[in-house]
């Protein structure tokens, strides 16, 4: 009787350690269910509505806040402008930087900033990557009654190019600069709808999108061979595309191939969320693991299926390294890039 009159003290003490253990460890996640209960997370996009970009941010806001401690609502700002700067500059010199603002940015920044794009007031290197939704393998492509049936018809005849944003602006600059071909840039258009719409009235002959968008918005279009694939930006070929040429396969030299290389590079950031430089490393840390949760999540992804949207996630200390990694090129391939990217 008395021993055990002796172990129920001590068996109080190992669960009261316990579960002070328990408090400790949990103390971070119980500070940010303090900090965003009944907060509003503003998820910005850089483009109109309507497109890759807004369609995959979306979905994501659609579900993120659950995985969120505090459960906070997770509201969808569009801010369209300077082929996705505006965003970007916001997001680095403006937004809050306490975990309540994250953004979609364009997938070009961290070319853009190499590239030394004007009005660009941010570094990507210094954004917070919380992840990647999707990695981007744009394709361009033609109306059928557009002269340029294949890549290699754009060698000799001029196809005029719908561009809503800074990657296919980059890309098509480029590519007329390097390897000579010959595509006419047209911008203007708010959004790839706008887009799509000047293609089938004639307006433009050709424009990009991802092409797990062009499977979802130009689906009939497709369909009924109405377009022609001409080229992949991706820096791998998709598996659905490999039998359309990627910008890389147009390479003419070996110095060439670095070059188109690095231009291929936002394929790997594609559809992404960052946040701003400055915010806690421990809120990060949260909105990367909410993020992840969010990827696999089965509402998520049951959605995604049912409207037919891919997913690639990618965790955001991975792509924070593979950004940086970007960056390590040397002053003349920049000084290149440089000058085929001029318009």
């Amino acid at each position: 009787m008395r021993k055990l009159v002796r172990s129920r003290p001590f068996a109080l003490q190992a669960t009261a350690l316990i579960a002070l253990l328990a408090q400790a460890a949990a103390g971070p996640a119980h500070a940010d269910d303090e900090f965003y209960k009944g907060k509003t997370v503003n998820l910005i996009i850089a483009t109109a509505t309507g497109g890759g970009y807004d369609t995959y941010g979306r979905l994501v806001a659609r579900h993120m806040g659950k995985h969120l401690a505090g459960q906070p609502t997770v509201i969808v700002q569009n801010m369209p402008g300077a082929v996705g700067v505006r965003a970007a500059n916001y997001l680095y010199n403006v937004a809050p930087k306490d975990g309540t603002a994250i953004a979609m940015l364009d997938q070009a920044i961290y070319l853009d900033q190499i590239l030394g794009s004007s009005g660009l007031n941010a570094d990507a290197s210094k954004f917070n990557w919380v992840g990647r939704i999707l990695s981007n393998s744009a394709v361009l492509y033609a109306w059928h009654a557009a002269k340029v049936k294949t890549i290699e018809d754009a060698f000799t005849h001029e196809l005029v190019v719908a561009v809503q944003g800074a990657a296919s602006k980059l890309n098509w600059t480029m590519l007329n600069n390097t390897v000579g071909t010959k595509l006419k840039l047209v911008a203007g258009y708010p959004g790839s709808n706008e887009s799509r719409l000047a293609l089938m009235r004639g307006e433009v002959e050709g424009l990009s999108q991802p092409w797990p968008v062009i499977k979802l918005e130009a689906e009939q279009i497709l369909r009924d061979k109405q377009i022609n694939l001409i080229v992949q930006t991706g820096a791998v070929s998709h598996p659905e595309l490999m039998q359309v040429p990627r910008m890389v396969d147009l390479a003419k030299t070996d110095e060439d191939r670095v070059l188109l290389a690095l231009f291929s590079s936002p394929s790997t950031i594609g559809r992404a969320l960052a946040a701003p430089p400055g915010v806690a490393a421990e809120r990060i840390a949260v909105l990367r693991e909410a993020f992840m949760a969010t990827m696999h999540d089965p509402a998520l992804i049951e959605e995604a299926r049912r409207v037919k949207l891919e997913l690639d996630p990618l965790d955001g200390a991975a792509l924070q390294a593979s950004i940086a990694g970007t960056g390590a090129v040397s002053p003349a391939l920049v000084a290149r890039a440089r000058r085929v990217a001029e318009r």
